[in-house]
């Protein structure tokens, strides 16, 4: 039957995706191990106590004590959706950072990445890049269709971050959650499947031994690599 109603393009040959898990998913410099409180919360806790502002605008956090951190990381453990992963910088050995993929929605082919908190030893590593590249590589070649980053709009450093990760600007929900008691707006961002390709190319690039001179200092930014396969750029920036 054809129609001159704007229904939308069909999804031909759709496969719903599988739900994340994997154990381990391992690259060059980073390591992301699905997080465990026995093996993890002890270091975790250990590098997080280093700034606590890490949890400013975080649903958590932060946490006084150890046992604080490891009744959370129980949790954690145990959560489905969302999966945590904890990271682990193969440069130091040291596990400095958590992410997780959530609102898997299998059905849709969209997943998010978030609860990201990196301690500062992670901070501005190669590790903290190609954790996200690992995780967005992991969603894509599942066959995810759309992979999505929200964060608070007021925190500028997340939404900076996705964008030089290549994140479309989609907009911000006003008054979308309360958070610790004060209110969220919060920010949109995603990327699409037939970007990935153009992402892929830019990690890959950036993440090259050849990308770095002798002191460890990048030649072409990430930013600069990704720039051209954004779709919306965001006006805070």
């Amino acid at each position: 039957m054809t129609t001159d109603r704007p229904l939308g393009m069909p999804v031909e040959n759709w496969t719903a995706p599988p739900r994340p898990g994997p154990a381990k998913i391992t690259g060059r410099f980073a390591a992301l191990e699905r997080l465990s409180a026995t093996r993890h919360s002890a270091d975790l806790h250990r590098a997080y106590s280093a700034d606590d502002t890490i949890w400013d605008y975080m649903p958590e956090g932060p946490f006084a004590t150890q046992a604080e951190f490891t009744d959370w990381a129980v949790w954690a453990e145990g959560s489905e959706d969302p999966v945590f992963y904890a990271i682990r910088d193969l440069e130091t050995g040291r596990v400095a950072g958590q992410a997780s993929f959530l609102r898997i929605t299998p059905g849709a082919g969209t997943i998010e990445v978030g609860y990201i908190c990196y301690s500062p030893e992670l901070q501005r590593t190669r590790a903290a890049t190609e954790a996200m590249y690992l995780m967005m590589q992991w969603a894509f070649e599942a066959g995810y269709r759309r992979y999505e980053w929200k964060c608070n709009a007021l925190n500028i450093a997340s939404r900076r971050a996705a964008q030089r990760l290549g994140f479309s600007y989609e907009g911000v929900f006003r008054q979308a959650t309360v958070v610790k008691g004060r209110n969220r707006d919060t920010a949109w961002l995603a990327c699409i499947d037939v970007e990935w390709p153009a992402l892929k190319v830019a990690f890959q690039t950036w993440l090259a031994p050849d990308n770095f001179d002798a002191a460890g200092q990048q030649r072409q930014s990430l930013a600069d690599l990704t720039r051209d396969v954004l779709v919306a750029v965001d006006p805070a920036l």
